[in-house]
C-alpha cells in the first residue's frame, strides 16, 4: 500500500555550501542571464525586428552557458533519497526548449484544475540536486507546476535547499492549489499514484522571468533630463507635511524641491531621495530615476509654492502649489474613483472634476490604477494622461489586483506612492495605511493582502479613533451581484457594524452600486445603524446583466464615475458624477 507523504516530512533545510560536483548548482541566475541577453539584443537588432524574435531566434543567439543556465537554474532543490520528479504542462503551452533534452518523458496521464488541463512529464532523479529550467519565452501565464515523489514508497523524503523559497509546499491532492496569485483554483483531477506527492506551488507571474516573445515595449511618454510625472501625496500629518515625487532620465543623478509660501520669497531648499527604476523590456526607456522629498514642519492652512529639478543640471519645473490642511478643519471635499485603468477618459473626467471642484482636498483611488502593474509603460500613460492634476492635490491610493500582477507583487506601486507606513506589522510597507483629514479617520486597506493579518489593526484603528467619520476603501467590494467576498464580509464586516463605519469604498467589478445601510449583512432603517458599501469605475464598464441586489439603493451596469464627497461636522454630502459631467446620483448622511 502507497505511503503518503505528509508535509511535516518535507524539513526545508537552507544553506549557501557549495561543491565541486554541484555545476549546475553553481550556475549564474536566470534574471542575470536575460538581463545580459536582453542588453545584448537591443544592441545587435532592429527595434523593427523586435516583434519576430521567436524560439527559435533566441536558442541561436543565446550561448551555450547561458541555455545552460535558463535549462537548470528556474527552479532548483535538493532532495535526500532518488525521486521522481512529475512535471505538469499546460496543453496549450509550447514545450519549454530544455525538457526532452534533459531527460524528460512525456506520460500519457493527465492532471486537471476547473480551468485548464495539463499533460505529465516525468524524470527520476538520484539523491542530490534537482535542476529545472525556464517555462519558456513567451507569456503563457499557466506556468508549470512539479509534485515529487520517492521512488521507493518506504523512505522518507527530505526536501532542502530549495529555490525559490517563497512559495509553499502542499499535498498533491484533489482540492489543491497550485497558484498563489490565483488560489480559488483548484486541482479536479490526477492520476492515483501523483496523490499525496509534494506539491510545489508556484506564480502565474514567473512566466515572465524569460519572456522575449511579444514582450518589448515602447512608452509614448518617455523620460527626459526634465521633471516631470510630479506627484504629491502624505506619508505624515496632513497640517505639517507633504511629500513631493517626480521622475527623470538617468543622466539627472540629483534632485531638490525648492518651496516658499505664496507670495513670499523667501524659499527653502530640501535634497530628495533618488532611487533607479528599470523595466527591463521597455527598449525606448529602460532605466528612469524617482525623487522624493518629505517636506516637514509646514504650517497649517497655509498655500505653498515649490518646484522640483536638479542644482547640478539647473534644470527646473515650472512653479506649483499645494495647500496643507488647516487646524481643526471641520469642512472638506475629496474626490474618490473606482478602478482607473490609466484610462484616457478617466483621466479626462480627472481633469474636468478638478476644474469643477477647485476646493477638493485630495483623490483617492481603489485599486486598479492600471492595468498591469509590473510595466512601466502603464504607469507613464496613468500619469500622462492625468496632467498635472497630483502635482497639485494629493493621491492617496490602495493597490488592487492588477497593481499587484500575477503574484509578483506590487513594486512599481510602492517605488512610486510614498505613503504612511503606520500599516499592519504582516503586510507590505504602504500597502495598507491609516490617516486622518479633518474629521475624519481613512483606513485605506490592501485587500489584495491577507484579510486575518490586518483584522487585529483595523480593529485598534477604529476603536481608538475619535473621528466624528470613518471611511474605508479596499479593492475587492464584499457585497456585489457577481461574486460577493464572503471572506471580507465574515473577517471585517463585524468591525464596521460594531464601530460604525459609515461608508466602505470599493472598485474591482466594473459597475456602479451604492449600498442602503447594512449591518450584520442586512438592510436596516437608518444610516446611524448601518455602513453604506459602495462600488464604483473610473474605467469603462458594461455588464449586460447585473442580476438582483435587494441591498442596492442605486446600480448602474455602464458608465464611468467620480464620487464627489463634502464633510461638515455633522454632515456627509455624496454627489456621483458620471463622464459628462451629469450628477447620477446623490446622499446626504446627517449625524
Amino acid at each position: 500500500m502507497r505511503r503518503y507523504i505528509s508535509l511535516f516530512a518535507v524539513f526545508l533545510i537552507f544553506s549557501c555550501s557549495k561543491t565541486k560536483k554541484e555545476v549546475d548548482h553553481t550556475q549564474g541566475s536566470v534574471k542575470g542571464v536575460m538581463d545580459s541577453v536582453i542588453t545584448r539584443l537591443y544592441e545587435k537588432v532592429d527595434p523593427k525586428d523586435y516583434d519576430s524574435i521567436d524560439d527559435t531566434f533566441m536558442l541561436q543567439f543565446l550561448t551555450d552557458d547561458e541555455k545552460s543556465t535558463l535549462a537548470s537554474r528556474y527552479q532548483y532543490f535538493k532532495v535526500n533519497v532518488p525521486v521522481t520528479v512529475s512535471l505538469m504542462r499546460h496543453l496549450d503551452h509550447k514545450a519549454p526548449f530544455w525538457l526532452k533534452e534533459s531527460g524528460f518523458v512525456k506520460t500519457d496521464e493527465i492532471v486537471k484544475n476547473e480551468v485548464y488541463d495539463y499533460e505529465v512529464w516525468q524524470k527520476d532523479f538520484d539523491a542530490g540536486w534537482v535542476n529545472l529550467g525556464i517555462p519558456g519565452f513567451n507569456i503563457d501565464r499557466v506556468v508549470y507546476f512539479i509534485s515529487v515523489g520517492p521512488q521507493n514508497s518506504n523512505e522518507e523524503l527530505t526536501i532542502s535547499e530549495r529555490y525559490p523559497e517563497e512559495y509553499s509546499l502542499e499535498v498533491l491532492k484533489k482540492g489543491a492549489f497550485t497558484y498563489h496569485d490565483w488560489s480559488d483554483l483548484k486541482i479536479t483531477d490526477l492520476p492515483k499514484e501523483l496523490e499525496g506527492q509534494v506539491l510545489f506551488t508556484t506564480v502565474r507571474g514567473r512566466a515572465r522571468e524569460a519572456h522575449v516573445e511579444g514582450a518589448f515595449r515602447k512608452t509614448i511618454f518617455p523620460s527626459s533630463d526634465q521633471p516631470d510625472q510630479i506627484m504629491l501625496t502624505w506619508s505624515a500629518d496632513p497640517t505639517n507635511s507633504m511629500d513631493v515625487q517626480w521622475r527623470t532620465n538617468m543622466t539627472v543623478k540629483d534632485g531638490t524641491v525648492q518651496y516658499w509660501k505664496k507670495n513670499t520669497s523667501d524659499s527653502i531648499s530640501l535634497n530628495a531621495s533618488v532611487s533607479g527604476m528599470e523595466d527591463r523590456m521597455l527598449f525606448n526607456d529602460r532605466y528612469i530615476n524617482r525623487f522624493t522629498a518629505n517636506l516637514t514642519n509646514l504650517e497649517a492652512g497655509v498655500t505653498y509654492e515649490y518646484r522640483v529639478g536638479s542644482v547640478e543640471e539647473k534644470s527646473w519645473s515650472t512653479v506649483r502649489n499645494f495647500k496643507t490642511e488647516a487646524k481643526d478643519s471641520k469642512e472638506f471635499s475629496f474626490i474618490w474613483f473606482g478602478d482607473t485603468h490609466r484610462d484616457p477618459k478617466w483621466a479626462q473626467m480627472l481633469n474636468d472634476a478638478t476644474l469643477r471642484h477647485p476646493e477638493t482636498a485630495f483623490y483617492s483611488i481603489a485599486g486598479d490604477l492600471v492595468t498591469t502593474g509590473l510595466y512601466r509603460t502603464e504607469w507613464d500613460m496613468f500619469f500622462g494622461y492625468s496632467k498635472e492634476v497630483f502635482s497639485h492635490k494629493p493621491l492617496m491610493p490602495v493597490p488592487g489586483n492588477h497593481d499587484r500582477q500575477d503574484g509578483l507583487g506590487a513594486w512599481m506601486y510602492y517605488q512610486l506612492f510614498s505613503l504612511p507606513t503606520n500599516g499592519p506589522e504582516k503586510v507590505d510597507p504602504e500597502s495598507t495605511y491609516a490617516f486622518k483629514y479633518g474629521n475624519a479617520l481613512f483606513l485605506m486597506i490592501d485587500s489584495t493582502q491577507p484579510n486575518e493579518a490586518q483584522t487585529e489593526w483595523i480593529e485598534n484603528q477604529l476603536k481608538n479613533s475619535n473621528a466624528t467619520w470613518k471611511f474605508v476603501m479596499f479593492h475587492f467590494p464584499p457585497f456585489n451581484f457577481e461574486e460577493p467576498y464572503l471572506d471580507i464580509q465574515q473577517e471585517w464586516g463585524g468591525l464596521f457594524d460594531t464601530y460604525h463605519v459609515d461608508m466602505v469604498m470599493s472598485g474591482h467589478i466594473h459597475y456602479y452600486m451604492r449600498s442602503k445601510p447594512m449591518n450584520n449583512g442586512k438592510v436596516v432603517d437608518s444610516f446611524k445603524k448601518g455602513t453604506v458599501y459602495t462600488v464604483s469605475i473610473g474605467t469603462h464598464g458594461n455588464h449586460d446583466n447585473i442580476g438582483e441586489e435587494p441591498y442596492a439603493e442605486k446600480r448602474f451596469k455602464e458608465g464611468q464615475f467620480y464620487q464627489y464627497m463634502t464633510l461638515t461636522d455633522r454632515t456627509l454630502k455624496y454627489i456621483t458624477y458620471n463622464l459628462d459631467g451629469e450628477i447620477v446620483d446623490e446622499l446626504l448622511i446627517t449625524k
